[in-house]
């Protein structure tokens, strides 16, 4: 088991390192997507660099990442338990640490997305992308936003009575996405304009 699920582990580090963003940006765009925006080497900035459509297919890319090597350990191979922890841990430390980018990856949104999708089919996925747009249409800032959608995904969690491994995965996916976005935390969220409205009357 030990053995299998390193293999597993190591799949899906190296492929959640392989940089597709960087990568469309440099072969398709002849750019380097990381000089748009934030610098973040994700799909948002592909979109800023080349449009949307460049953007989905890399946000698509990092998001299979995620799902392919965890979805088949999970349901394929029959990886449970803790085991399935560092399985599933590790396309996020793998696209958010990339050794193929100097360590400096991008901030594990799509492909945490991929991980859930891996471990729970359609039911993770649904819940964080939900949560994500109830919180994206409340909020101005990126980072919060991932946070609180995180949290989201938490109390589904505890509702259907997750097992322990599950829970650790998600806590291990939070702080590595709640470290990626720091610089966004250290200042409170503000509210998107047309709540700042409502609220104001």
């Amino acid at each position: 088991m030990l053995l299998n699920a390193l293999f597993w582990a190591l799949l899906g580090f190296w492929l959640g390192a392989i940089p597709f963003s960087v990568l469309i940006g440099k072969a398709a765009l002849k750019k380097d997507i990381r000089l748009y925006g934030d610098g973040n080497p994700g799909g948002t900035n592909v979109i800023r660099a080349g449009g949307r459509l460049w953007g989905i297919a890399a946000i698509l890319l990092d998001y299979f990442k995620g799902a392919v090597p965890v979805g088949l350990a999970h349901f394929v191979a029959g990886m449970t338990g803790w085991p399935l922890v560092i399985v599933a841990l590790a396309p996020v430390m793998g696209h958010a640490y990339s050794p193929f980018l100097g360590y400096r990856g991008g901030k594990a949104v799509a492909v945490t997305f991929g991980v859930w999708a891996g471990l729970t089919l359609w039911a993770g996925p649904t819940v964080l992308g939900l949560s994500l747009g109830l919180w994206f249409a409340i909020l101005v800032g990126d980072a919060w936003v991932v946070t609180l959608s995180m949290a989201g995904l938490l109390a589904y969690l505890l509702l259907s009575h997750a097992e322990l491994p599950v829970m650790a995965i998600w806590l291990g996916n939070a702080l590595i996405l709640i470290w990626k976005h720091r610089a966004g935390l250290t200042h409170g969220p503000g509210l998107r304009p047309w709540l700042r409205g409502v609220t104001e009357r």
